[in-house]
C-alpha cells in the first residue's frame, strides 16, 4: 500500500514538472520571440518530443526519471536566480538559467548511467568470537537484462571468483520479469561453473518469481535451472555447512506464510556462526534479537536517486538503505545491488558486489 502511495505521488510530480518544464522551456530566447498562444504548446511539444526519445530509447520510466532531474536543476536555478535577484538588484536571464539547469542535469544523469552501469567490488571486515574464518562474496538484485545480459553477468562472476571466496550468496532478485529465458540460463551456467569452497546460495527476492507471467520462462524453470547448477536455494530453510556455520534463507517479506526468525531458527546450534539471507532489510528488531550472527540483504538498490536516497527509511518501509550496522551481536549488511531495476541509473549509490571477511 506504501508503495502504490508513493508512485502515486512520483505520478503527480511528474504531472506538476509538465507544466513547470513547459513553462521554463517557455522562458528561452528561442521561444520568447513567438506570441503566448504559440510558446506554450511549442515548449509542451519540445519537452514531448525529449520525453518520447528517452521513453523509446530507455522506458517511460526513465524518462520520467530524466524529466525529474531536469525539474530539480530548473528549480535549483530558480533558486539561484531569486537569490541573486535580492543581492545584485537584476535578474538572470531564463535563457542563461535554463542552459545551466539542462547542463546540470546531463552530468548529473550521466554520472548516474555510469556509477549503475559499472560495477565496484565494497569490503567490509567483522569479528566474530565464534571458532570460524570464512571469506563471503555477496550479490543481489542482479535483474538480469537491466545493466547486463547473462553474457555480462558471466563476466561479473569471473571477477567476483578471482577474489577467492569461500562462498557466493545471493540474496534475491537475481530475476525479474524483463529478465529473458537466454540470458537466465546463461547467467545460470556461470554459477554453475564458478570455483568456491561451499558452493553458491541463493534466497528468493520479491521480483525473481515474477509478477505479470508474461516472460519467457516461469518460476519452477528458473529453480530448476539454479539447482541444475548446483545453486543451493533456502526458503524459510537452513543448512548446516561443513559442520562449521549455518546458511539461512529466509522467504521474501512479501509472500505469505514466512516464519518469524525465533521459530526458523530454533533448535540451531547457536555456537556455530549463523548466516541469514534476507532480501528485504526490514526485521532488525526481531533479527538482532535473534540467534543469527550476520544478516546479508539487498532490495533497496542503495537509495538509488539523489536526493530520495533514504525514501524506504523515512516512510519506515526498510530498517536501512545501505551499508553496515550491528546490533546487539548481530551485523547487518545490505548491499546497493550489482544492477538495477528498470531505473538506468543510481545518483545516490553505486553498483557493486560484497566481499566480507569473517575473522
Amino acid at each position: 500500500m506504501m508503495w502504490i502511495v508513493i508512485l502515486a505521488v512520483v505520478l503527480a510530480m511528474a504531472a506538476a514538472g509538465a507544466v513547470y518544464l513547459t513553462v521554463c522551456i517557455s522562458r528561452f530566447n528561442t521561444v520568447t520571440k513567438f506570441k503566448k498562444r504559440v510558446k506554450y504548446p511549442l515548449s509542451f511539444a519540445v519537452l514531448a518530443a525529449v520525453y518520447v526519445i528517452f521513453m523509446l530509447t530507455m522506458s517511460g520510466v526513465n524518462a520520467i526519471v530524466v524529466c525529474l532531474s531536469a525539474v530539480m536543476f530548473f528549480v535549483l536555478m530558480d533558486i539561484i536566480g531569486a537569490g541573486y535577484k535580492r543581492q545584485k538588484g537584476k535578474s538572470l536571464s531564463g535563457s542563461f538559467k535554463g542552459w545551466c539547469a539542462l547542463l546540470l542535469t546531463a552530468v548529473y544523469l550521466l554520472a548516474g548511467y555510469y556509477l549503475c552501469h559499472n560495477v565496484w567490488q565494497t569490503n567490509y571486515t567483522l569479528d566474530t568470537e565464534k571458532n570460524i574464518r570464512l571469506k563471503i562474496a555477496m550479490l543481489a538484485d542482479s535483474h538480469i537484462g537491466t545493466t547486463f545480459d547473462g553474457e555480462g553477468f558471466a563476466r561479473h562472476i569471473k571477477t567476483i571468483e578471482a577474489e577467492n571466496p569461500d562462498i557466493l550468496i545471493i540474496a534475491g532478485d537475481f530475476a525479474d520479469d524483463s529478465s529473458k529465458k537466454a540470458d537466465v540460463i546463461r547467467a545460470c551456467r556461470a554459477l554453475g561453473e564458478m570455483k568456491t569452497k561451499y558452493g553458491v546460495w541463493f534466497a528468493y527476492g520479491n521480483h525473481d518469481k515474477g509478477y505479470y507471467n508474461k516472460r519467457d520462462f516461469t518460476a519452477d524453470e528458473l529453480e530448476t535451472e539454479l539447482k541444475d547448477n548446483g545453486v543451493h536455494i533456502l526458503e524459510d530453510e537452513y543448512e548446516f555447512v561443513d559442520d562449521s556455520f549455518y546458511v539461512v534463507g529466509r522467504k521474501d517479506d512479501p509472500f505469505e506464510g514466512r516464519k518469524d526468525i525465533n521459530a526458523l531458527l530454533s533448535g540451531i546450534d547457536t555456537s556455530k556462526y549463523i548466516i541469514v539471507i534476507d532480501h528485504e532489510p526490514n526485521d532488525y528488531e526481531n533479527e538482532a534479537a535473534s540467534p543469527a550472527d550476520l544478516v546479508l540483504s539487498g532490495h533497496t538498490h542503495g537509495g538509488q536517486l539523489f536526493p530520495i536516497t533514504y525514501v524506504g527509511e523515512w516512510f519506515k518501509i526498510n530498517d536501512r538503505t545501505y551499508g553496515h550496522e550491528k546490533r546487539n551481536n548481530t551485523d547487518f549488511i545490505v548491499t546497493s545491488g550489482i544492477s538495477d531495476w528498470a531505473v538506468k541509473f543510481k545518483t545516490g549509490t553505486k553498483s557493486e558486489f560484497v566481499i566480507v571477511d569473517v575473522e
